[in-house]
Parts: structure tokens; sequence; C-alpha cells
């Protein structure tokens, strides 16, 4: 049934869901070897669940957002898992071929990675609940004792670990749905290599279609599908430092005044992130969830320049914004000033903002809630809301639109059954409820009625508390934006210098694009733990060492030494959740 049969007039609210989609590029510098295995672990749980829900609900709407650099990944697994599949060729992820290996490693030390690899997830969610993989995985702490004993351990040990691992990052509706997973489930050991290969053809299976399952939901109008600029950089930063301190007066910045040419390289971001956006979905994006929601006046404004209709920020932003522009914040009774799109400016951008409680409900606070009770106290939430706004409603003003907006992936592993309850229950709730109309950014600024209100200035800022604190102000985060800085005063003095031909230029762009993303700078600090910290700032070294090759340029010697070590705290069940972020 088409999505434009089901609208609901009058409605006392419409409502955007907007499932943000994003992985930063884990593919080492120049091997190409994937250093952790989450694009396509949450492709095969979190992109597949998501899609499948909007699927059994004909009637549900949404706003899906894809990071590039996600999709790119994306894509090059499924080409690899087919590639094992008809022709033996080797998988670059150690995880994902171990599924498909013929015998474990023989080294104690990789031995080691593998079987602590194959033990992060949840511990509570995905572990305990499956005696023969809470088995495997108690072996580790002995293993962690006397890590050498891993050569003494059969393969069939690591077998049937990764298999398990495999399992349990499956999606909820897969393993409900697909004949081939459930007898894996209850033979629970001894997993023959005939099966672990059953196991990968399903992956492969599921990575080769997850992207055309979204294209499919977008022509039939069920989903706005939205795009983040290439490889999810902090674009206000890049554009001006000091804009750190718009929110944070204080905000210490790094030794260099401003990251050079900054300008022409949001513009390439913007650029490449469309294109592969076109390439993949065969149509041109009309919206975008800046990274991390990263605004200011300068990113707008270039957004408005580039074509994008819309853009969506965080509730800290607005607030900071209007006590900026207006005068102290409106009354907070009614926060109508939220649940409507501003006209950024004179520019033709619309910018929405996110109701933060709302969408950290789902986010965090219902992971612990049975799946109806959690549905009926987001609707519950959403009637209040329509209750206060009818109370100062206008004749002739627009209807309101609640903005909800958070990761499509990280929060559902902290859920049971992947979310499955809270899902299956949200959409057709939803759409049955009566006042409540789910709806997409662009569908809500197609709807007419009285001008957007105007936002004559944007308080720079971020999804996380309105401000860039999370990337930019401690010494290891600044250390991090000194060192790009570097890189970058040496790809303009070379690329000056005519010496590249166009391939290797484009190659020197493409590395400098993964060294700009904004998951580097987010992880470097003593708050979060050294394994999460060391093992980004391994990678973030290696991506600029790969940077200055590229150019021909001897790399500098500090990117042989650490930056930031972190707290030194390990991380409980091998997963830690910063902000919406999953180690």
């Amino acid at each position: 049934m088409p999505a434009d049969s089901l609208r609901k007039d009058p409605v006392a609210l419409r409502l955007v869901l907007c499932w943000h989609m994003h992985q930063p590029e884990y593919r080492e510098a120049g091997t190409g070897r994937y250093a952790l295995p989450w694009t396509y672990l949450h492709a095969i749980k979190d992109y597949v669940d998501m899609a499948a829900h909007l699927e059994a609900t004909p009637g549900a709407r949404a706003v899906v957002n894809f990071a590039p650099v996600l999709l790119e990944q994306i894509r090059d697994y499924a080409v690899q898992v087919a590639a094992f599949l008809q022709q033996g060729k080797p998988i670059s992820d150690p995880v994902l071929a171990l599924l498909g290996a013929q015998s474990a490693p023989a080294g104690a030390t990789e031995r080691m990675q593998l079987a602590e690899a194959c033990t992060r997830a949840n511990r509570k969610r995905l572990i305990e609940p499956n005696p023969d993989y809470r088995m495997l995985a108690d072996m580790l702490p002995w293993l962690r004792q006397q890590p050498d004993a891993a050569i003494y351990l059969g393969d069939q040990y690591f077998f049937d670990l990764v298999t398990w691992y495999h399992l349990m990052w499956m999606g909820e509706t897969v393993r409900r749905s697909d004949p081939r997973i459930e007898p894996l489930m209850k033979q629970g050991r001894n997993f023959t290599p005939g099966q672990r290969r059953m196991l990968m053809e399903v992956i492969g299976e599921l990575l080769g279609e997850v992207i055309a399952r979204y294209r499919r939901l977008a022509h039939t109008g069920q989903v706005e599908l939205s795009f983040t600029p290439y490889a999810h950089p902090i674009m206000p930063l890049l554009l001006d430092l000091t804009s750190a301190r718009e929110a944070v007066p204080e905000t210490a910045l790094p030794e260099a005044p401003f990251y050079p040419g900054g300008d022409e390289r949001v513009r390439w971001h913007v650029a490449r992130g469309m294109a592969v956006f076109e390439e993949h979905f065969g149509l041109r994006p009309a919206g975008c969830w800046p990274s991390e929601g990263g605004v200011s006046d300068a990113t707008l404004r270039l957004l408005a320049q580039e074509g994008i209709r819309w853009a969506a920020s965080g509730e800290g932003v607005l607030v900071n914004s209007l006590r900026a522009s207006s005068g102290p914040q409106p009354p907070a009774a009614s926060r109508s000033w939220l649940y409507r799109p501003y006209r950024y400016d004179a520019e033709s951008l619309a910018v929405f903002f996110r109701d933060d409680g709302l969408s950290d409900s789902i986010g965090f606070r219902y992971a612990d809630w049975h799946g109806d009770d959690a549905v009926a106290d987001f609707i519950h939430q959403l009637e209040q809301i329509a209750e206060q706004l009818a109370r100062t409603r206008r004749p002739g003003d627009p209807t309101p639109v609640v903005s909800v907006i958070l990761d499509g992936e990280n929060a559902w592993e902290y859920y049971p059954n992947n979310a499955f309850y809270f899902l299956s229950a949200l959409y057709p709730r939803l759409v049955d409820h009566p006042a409540i109309e789910l709806t997409t950014f662009s569908e809500a600024l197609d709807e007419g009625g009285p001008p957007l209100s105007a936002l004559s200035r944007v308080v720079a800022g971020s999804w996380v508390y309105g401000n860039f604190e999370t990337w930019i102000g401690s010494a290891d985060k600044n250390r991090g934006w000194d060192m790009l800085i570097d890189a970058k005063v040496q790809v303009d003095r070379v690329l000056a210098e005519g010496r590249l031909t166009p391939a290797e230029e484009a190659a020197v762009l493409d590395q400098l694009a993964v060294c700009e993303g904004s998951d580097w700078c987010w992880w470097f600090g003593d708050y979060n733990p050294s394994s999460a910290v060391g093992l980004f700032e391994r990678l973030y070294r290696q991506h600029l060492t790969r940077l200055y090759l590229l150019m021909g340029a001897p790399p500098p010697g500090y990117l042989s030494h650490a930056v930031s070590r972190g707290s030194g705290e390990p991380v409980a069940g091998g997963v830690m959740r910063t902000g919406q972020k999953t180690v």
C-alpha cells in the first residue's frame, strides 16, 4: 500500500525517527586489513534488523542516514565474502576469515587476539543466555593469565567460539526467519566446516542485499535516505577551530591557529559523500545529518550553497543559539521552540533539532525495560508534548514536528534480543495512533503552512552537550589536531609543487579524508579505557604515516609514539559505550 494513502489528518504532532548509521574507516592503511570487525557485524545485526522492522510495517516512515565511508566498507565486505565463497580468495578481516578457515592460526599471540575478539560482545545480552558460548568465553580469564597456553587448545575451540560470535551478532529477525540458524544454535558445539561455510553464506547474502533493501524502502516512500559528509569530519572545526569557543569560551585550542584550507576540504567531503551516496542508492540526498550533529554558521551556509535542503543537530545547539540571538531561552513549559524546523538566516536550508530526552530514552534508558512498557512510555511522552503544545497553539500554526535522532546501531546490543520486542511494537503503535503521524524531514517541509521560524545565528556545537569538548580541548585531543594540521600543511606544499600524478594526488586526498574523520579525537582522553584508546590511536598514527608515504615525504618521528593512553581501566565484557559508540 502506498505510504501516502495512510496519511492521518488532522494530527496533534508529526514525528520523525532518524536513524544514523555510522562506522569509521577500520581498514589499516596500506594493507586493507580490517583492524576491527564492527562494520560487517553491525550490518548483519543492526542494519538488517532495522530494515526488516520497517518492511514489516508498511505504514511506518523514517529517515535513515548513512556515512559514505560506511557504505564503501559494507560493499567491500560483500565483495570479499562473495569472492571467498566462489573462488576461495582470502578475507581481509581476521575474525570473519576464521569462520571460513580450515585451521586456526598456530601462533599463541594470534590465537589470543582472536579469542579476545570473539568475546567482544555484551556479556548480559549475548553471552550469558547461551551456555555453550558462556563456557567458551569463561576460559578467557585463564588464558589471559597464561596466554602461551592458547597453543594447546584444539582448533575446535576457536571454531566453536567464532561460530557462536557470529550467531550472536546475527540480526534477531534473521535468527527468527532463516531456517539455517536455529539448528546451529541448538547444536551449540562441534560445528563442522560445512556448517561454518553455511553461516558464511548467510552473512554473504545479508551483506550483499542490505543496501538494496534500503534503496527499495526509499523507492516506496517509507524511508527518506540522507547522508553525512564522506569520512565523517567535524565540519565546524575544519572551517574554524575557534568555533569550539562559541559554546565553551574557555576551551583550550591546539597550537595551530587554524586548519589550513578547511573550506575546500569540507566541500570535498560533501561532494564526495553525495557522489558515494548516489552511487549506492541511485538518488541524490536532500538532507544531511552533519557529522556528530556538528553545525556552525559557516557550516550551515556551506551546506545551503551545496544544495542541501535540510540539516539537523542537537537540542543543546538550539538552546545556545536562541539564547544568543533572542535573549533568554523561551519558556520551558511548552518547548514549542524545539518542535519546529528553522530557516537558517536568508539561506534556503531548513534545520531540525533533536529532542534529547526522547532520543536518549531509546538510546539508553529503555534497554532494560519490557518492550511494550518502553513503547508505552515513549508514546506517553509524545502525548504529553502534544497536550502542552495544544495549550499555546494558535489557529494557522503548523503541526509541530518532533525530531528523534540517534544511532541506528549501537543501542540495540544492550536490549534483549537486539530490541526485537521494542521495535516490533514501536512502529505499529505509532502507525495506529490517531494523533501522531510518522513522517520524514523532507515531507515535513513539503506540508507547507506558515513560513518557517527564522534562526539568524547558530552557536557552534554538536549533539553532545551542544559543544565540541568531545573532540577538542584536552591535551591529547589537541595533540591529535596538531598532528593532522602538520600533515595538511605538508599536503598543501606537495600539491603546490605539482610533482604528483593525478592518480597519486587523488590517493593523497582520499587518505587525508580518512585522517580528518571525527572518531580519532573522540577516543583520545583519560576518561576512555586504554584498550579502546590504544587501538584507535594506533590506527590514527598509522593513517597519518601512510599519508606522508603517499606524498613521498618522511613521516615525522612523533608518529612512532603514542599520543593518548586512556584510563588504563579494562572494558567490561569487552564492550564500552561512550555516548553512542561501541568498541
